[in-house]
């Protein structure tokens, strides 16, 4: 019960520190004076955190992992988004509570506990930060530092059920030029109009393989612009595509075969963000299945994208909570969040990189 407790005040403080993506600090000095003042050593580029148990070369490396940074409080919250409730009806409210300052402190008890027994395993434990935007200076910029990781589990508000496949991202920045004509008159080439055949692609357009965990890629026309007035023919449409690749697609073999497809210019924001998949027979898979657990595919973004080895998504908390007004966490969730953590890690035999 002491972990629970622990663990419920370390999150309290965390919501009551702003920490939007890339302004982090403050969190960061708190958590890191906390861990400090517990005995660890603790590690720090930037805004992220990391803490050591076990120094064996001769065993591989599990990395458990959660991010302190928020989304900003949307409208509709009907009470201070940085000042937590106090935990009654097995809620706490906040902003970050759900999504992700419960698998930060669930994962850091489990850490710490884990770390008192001997294990098959060195273990890390990274608090990063700019997870909600993808930064650069997240998890991508500690992962070169830290010993080779044969794999990773990834604190995300799952329910405690394992996301074993998740979708990638990719933004497709999309243009389509014609020539500006007079609309009165029979002049010009409507971008507009030769932008319709892409969008309809899009729309329409299904790649062949689809997953079982993860369905089919999924390509979405969320943004489209054109034209500066109303008697002048537009000679530029551009329009934003949001793709959500499935593990049988990296994000280049996508945009070769989408430029293959379309008429238009298309310029990614980036390719880096991969879909990911962890084969069901990995021992920590096998483990969460005999413990009642139920693997599924996440069709949200995490971390886990820029982690080129084998991971598993799973935490306290629903997603549909997050990003939301009232964010909240059951405390219930973050006690069955430990138990759960030490009990699928514990002993857990993985193999080396």
């Amino acid at each position: 019960m002491e972990h629970f407790y622990d663990a419920i005040d370390l999150l309290k403080g965390m919501i009551s520190i702003p920490s939007v993506s890339r302004e982090e600090k403050q969190v960061a000095d708190f958590l890191q004076a906390q861990w400090m003042r517990a005995g660890w050593m603790v590690n720090r580029l930037g805004n992220n955190l990391w803490m050591s148990a076990g120094s064996d070369a001769a065993k591989p490396v599990l990395l458990l992992n959660s991010h302190i940074d928020t989304v900003r409080p949307v409208s509709g919250w009907t009470r201070d988004a940085f000042t937590p409730s106090e935990p009654e009806n097995d809620m706490l409210c906040g902003l970050g509570s759900n999504d992700a300052g419960a698998s930060v402190v669930s994962l850091y008890e489990a850490f710490t506990i884990l770390s008192r027994r001997e294990q098959p395993y060195n273990l890390v434990f990274l608090a990063s930060a700019e997870e909600e935007i993808s930064g650069r200076n997240g998890v991508e910029s500690v992962l070169p530092l830290l010993p080779g990781i044969s794999f990773a589990v990834v604190g995300e508000p799952t329910g405690m059920q394992p996301a074993v496949a998740e979708k990638g991202l990719m933004v497709l920045d999309c243009t389509v030029t014609g020539r500006a004509g007079h609309a009165a008159r029979n002049e010009g080439i409507n971008a507009i109009s030769l932008a319709i055949r892409d969008v309809e692609w899009f729309n329409r357009y299904r790649f062949p393989d689809e997953s079982q965990l993860s369905g089919p890629v999924k390509m979405s026309v969320t943004q489209i612009q054109a034209g500066t007035q109303h008697n002048v023919i537009p000679d530029r449409c551009t329009f934003v595509v949001d793709v959500r690749s499935n593990e049988f697609y990296s994000n280049s073999e996508l945009l070769r075969q989408i430029r293959e497809r379309v008429g238009c210019d298309v310029t990614p924001r980036s390719t880096r963000l991969n879909s990911s998949r962890t084969d069901p027979e990995h021992p920590f898979v096998r483990r969460a299945v005999m413990m009642g657990r139920q693997p599924f595919g996440s069709p949200t973004l995490s971390d886990q994208a820029l982690m080129p080895f084998a991971s598993v998504k799973i935490g306290p908390g629903d997603s549909s909570r997050s990003h939301s007004a009232d964010e909240y966490i059951r405390p219930s969730e973050i006690r069955e969040a430990i138990d759960a953590y030490v009990m699928l890690l514990d002993g857990l035999e993985i193999t080396p990189p």
